[in-house]
């Protein structure tokens, strides 16, 4: 592993890694896993290969707010670019695992049910044990831990800013549970209809894109409307604390974003 980054060796290993996790979720018959690791193997090839340049000039194009003040419409910018490139892979994954959906049966999905289950309690464990001072302790932390990952050491006004915004989301524990519960049923129910119907594989494909879709934009307006809200509060927040950042915080952040980018190129080398 010398000078290999975690994330060239964890891309690398993309395809085993991402099947150990779905054979856990799903526990797959023996004809399941050959199709499963086939078409993971086939997303990992198609996303080097037509994703990962694309990324490389995404990343290029951040170092220029990350060194000077940023405006919230560049970050919703970058988010907006960042999400395209997310809807690109989910359609070559949804059409990858449209074959394999067709083959599951009442077994895997049993088992699917009940491993969120045991996630979602871990979940819950999380986000809402204790009391409102509590939770919005654990919040903090967790913030401030990701930024600090990117700018180094945050500063007192820095970490009392994040609280501030954090007060002020409309985000709750209790919505978070919801929404995680409502995408979960979603999933459940289209594997469902998918696996104990004929239809085709574009039929399959379509209904598990729909998903991604759903997943993405609830259907009820008040619960669209909090995402979009959740949303435009991300693009604010971040531009907010970059531009109270020191001129050596920002040199890290644009020196992580540059790293992130030869780690790219280094992948894309035969």
């Amino acid at each position: 592993m010398q000078g290999c980054s975690a994330i060239k060796l964890g891309y690398q290993q993309l395809p085993t890694l991402s099947y150990w996790w779905l054979d856990s979720t799903v526990s797959f018959s023996s004809e399941q896993s050959v199709r499963a690791k086939e078409a993971l193997e086939q997303l990992h090839q198609w996303h080097r290969r037509e994703e990962l340049p694309r990324y490389v000039s995404f990343l290029q194009n951040q170092t220029q707010w990350s060194q000077n003040a940023a405006e919230p419409v560049q970050l919703c910018n970058a988010f907006a670019e960042a999400q395209n490139r997310m809807d690109r892979l989910m359609r070559e994954a949804v059409r990858q695992a449209a074959p394999v959906a067709l083959l599951l049966g009442p077994r895997q999905l049993s088992h699917m049910a009940r491993q969120w289950d045991k996630k979602n309690e871990d979940w819950e464990k999380d986000w809402l044990r204790g009391d409102d001072q509590a939770r919005m302790e654990r919040r903090v932390e967790r913030v401030t831990g990701r930024y600090s990952d990117f700018y180094g050491t945050l500063s007192a006004e820095q970490t009392a800013l994040i609280r501030t915004q954090l007060a002020q989301s409309p985000w709750t524990a209790e919505w978070g549970r919801q929404d995680r519960q409502r995408r979960q049923k979603d999933l459940l129910a289209t594997l469902q209809r998918v696996s104990q119907s004929q239809m085709s594989v574009a039929q399959a494909e379509a209904e598990l894109w729909g998903v991604w879709q759903r997943w993405l934009k609830p259907s009820d307006p008040v619960g669209a409307a909090l995402m979009q809200a959740m949303s435009q509060q991300a693009c604010n927040n971040l531009s907010q604390l970059h531009n109270i950042t020191t001129a050596e915080q920002r040199q890290r952040a644009t020196r992580r974003i540059r790293a992130y980018e030869r780690d790219l190129r280094d992948l894309l080398l035969p």
